[in-house]
Formats: C-alpha cells, structure tokens, sequence
C-alpha cells in the first residue's frame, strides 16, 4: 500500500523495521529537549503529516522497550489516526517512572501500526442472542 506523506523533520521516515514487523518507528521532533517528569504528560510532534485511505487507520502504540526499561509509554493507546486527518502526527506520551525521562529529537518515542477497519451501521432491536457467555465479564471466565 502507498501512502502519501509529508515529512517535516529531520527524521528519516517511518519504517519497518524486519519484513514480519507490524509497526513503524515514530520520532521526536523537537527543537529542544522535553524532559517529562514522574506522572507528567507531554504532547510531542513528529513532523509528519499523511494521507490515509478512506478505510484505513494509523494506530499510535507505546514501544515496548521504553515500557519496560523506562517507564515511559503512550496515553490514549492505541491513538487513532483517521483518514481524513491532515494535521501533524503528534504522540501523547507520559512518565510512568519516579525518575526524570528525558526525549531528545530524533528518539524513537513510539511505533504506527497501519490498520484496515470497517464502518459500522446499528440495527436498533429489542433483544439479543443467547451466548454460553452471556453478560459475564470482567475475568467470568476464568481465573
């Protein structure tokens, strides 16, 4: 699939990085450093602005890598890009650490996951089918 893209940054482009990877890499685009303390949210640009496909999503993932050796993840994850979305492809990120975490441009801060969906249309009806299921959640399941 190609996608058009506007990329104004210094950065090189989003990629993947094996041929079975199913993200992108994004990153920072700063003109100075953000440092995000313990519980802090910051709202960090990438300098990128595309054109999806009508039916088509870009999913905006924590890396897993800063999760776990840093603290450091994604809020409002997966964030949704639609298609008809213009502006600039910004990342919601937050210091889940009780150390100071510092982004400097041109780190990879998360990763794009582009995703087919469907629209749905709702059939208003009065009752539902019946499921071995049923209403259970929250762990009915199972242990």
């Amino acid at each position: 699939m190609e996608i058009r893209i506007v990329n104004k940054s210094t950065n090189p482009l989003p990629h993947y990085a094996t041929t079975a990877s199913a993200g992108m890499d994004l990153y920072a685009n700063l003109n100075q450093s953000v440092t995000l303390k313990p519980l802090q949210r910051a709202l960090i640009p990438t300098g990128l602005f595309m054109e999806l496909p009508i039916g088509f999503e870009a999913q905006v993932r924590p890396r897993s890598g800063l999760a776990i050796k840093k603290g450091i993840t994604v809020l409002n994850s997966p964030g949704t890009i639609d298609a008809d979305y213009r502006g600039e492809i910004m990342v919601i990120m937050i210091n889940l650490s009780s150390e100071d975490f510092e982004i400097q441009h041109g780190e990879r801060i998360a990763q794009m996951v582009i995703a087919r969906h469907e629209q749905a249309q709702w059939s208003l009806v009065n009752d539902l089918s019946q499921t071995d299921r049923g209403t259970g959640g929250f762990g009915s399941t199972g242990v």
